[in-house]
């Protein structure tokens, strides 16, 4: 009796496996549900337009591509949110180019030091052969980059005195990330990096601990920084980006037609973002204005010179890897002029 009931339910399984595998090549597959990994807070502009987004796709997709926005850490970050997505869990990861450098090291050196000028130079960045190929190389290696155009601001210094040179800057101790990018940038264009904890920053900065922090507009007035720190010196030494990841398993699950509206609604989402930070940009630099904050322009010429250097201090970045970028941001510049 046992066997024969093993049998029915052998065979059972096997037509319903048919089933399903009819019902995905008719183009209705079973519903997927996603978490979507990022450090960002459930306040912060990047967050919201990506719940927007993913709301969308549930309403397009009638419920059958369910993302579930995580914000602030609650799910693994950084290393660990890749290797979410390296190991072919349900997720989407939503991490800075760097932590993609973990695996297709080029990467990371587009997250480099001095290289954009504007946001319309990055997104178009993003639009070229050469980052296409590095896309398939990260592809291979089981990450498919679903979209790549979210920012969150050009990062500044923050100090009480006008910087203008790296001369201005030797000596003074600047608060950044845990991050040797950061740390190097920093001691190139002539100052003490302190990697401090952000948290610990306002109360550094007001203890004279660290003589400022680097970080941006948004950053500036949202954290109330400009109590203790009543100088921004323009220095766009790096360009806040994040991209977002899924496993290509994963992507083959979803039918043409969804995977069409999860680019849709995540490039829209993009779009809508970069146009809110735009504004956000104005609005907070009036704002911080009026709070007495002081902004300047900055010698751009000598610190592109001074970090150049950067990029030959991480042996797994391509040789030439600064000057490949180069080229292609100077052809950029050329068709956008």
């Amino acid at each position: 009796m046992k066997k024969l009931l093993g049998t029915v339910l052998t065979a059972t399984a096997l037509l319903v496996g048919c089933g399903e595998a009819d019902n995905q090549t008719a183009g209705t597959a079973a519903p997927i549900d996603l978490n979507m990994s990022l450090v960002f807070s459930p306040n912060e502009l990047l967050t919201q337009e990506l719940v927007k987004a993913t709301d969308m796709i549930r309403e397009r997709t009638d419920g059958a591509v369910n993302i579930k926005v995580f914000p602030g850490g609650q799910l693994p970050v950084y290393k660990d949110n890749l290797e979410q997505v390296v190991n072919g869990a349900n997720w989407i990861a939503v991490e800075d180019l760097s932590y993609l450098g973990d695996y297709v090291p080029d990467f990371a050196a587009l997250a480099g030091p001095m290289l954009y000028n504007t946001y319309d130079e990055y997104l178009a960045m993003m639009k070229t052969d050469y980052v296409a190929g590095l896309k398939a190389q990260a592809e291979a290696k089981g990450i498919k980059v679903l979209n790549a155009d979210y920012m969150f601001g050009f990062r500044h210094m923050i100090t009480n005195k006008e910087i203008v040179n790296s001369e201005d800057m030797k000596g003074m101790r600047i608060r950044v990330p845990q991050s040797q990018l950061f740390i190097s940038t920093l001691k190139a264009m002539g100052a003490a990096p302190a990697a401090l904890p952000f948290p610990e920053t306002y109360a550094g900065v007001q203890q004279g601990v660290v003589d400022g922090l680097e970080g941006s507009i948004l950053t500036m007035y949202s954290t109330k920084i400009y109590e203790v720190a009543k100088h921004m010196s323009l220095t766009k030494h790096f360009l806040g980006t994040v991209g977002l990841y899924i496993s290509p398993s994963v992507w083959d699950r979803f039918t043409p037609d969804q995977q069409q509206i999860i680019i849709e609604e995540l490039s829209a989402g993009a779009k809508s973002n970069t146009a809110e930070l735009v504004k956000l940009d104005q609005e907070y630099t009036e704002k911080l204005e009026a709070l007495g904050v002081t902004f300047n322009e900055v010698n751009s010429e000598q610190f592109n010179q001074l970090t150049a250097e950067v990029y030959n201090q991480f042996p797994s970045w391509s040789e030439g890897v600064h000057a490949t970028i180069m080229n292609e941001l100077a052809t950029i510049r050329a068709d956008q002029g």
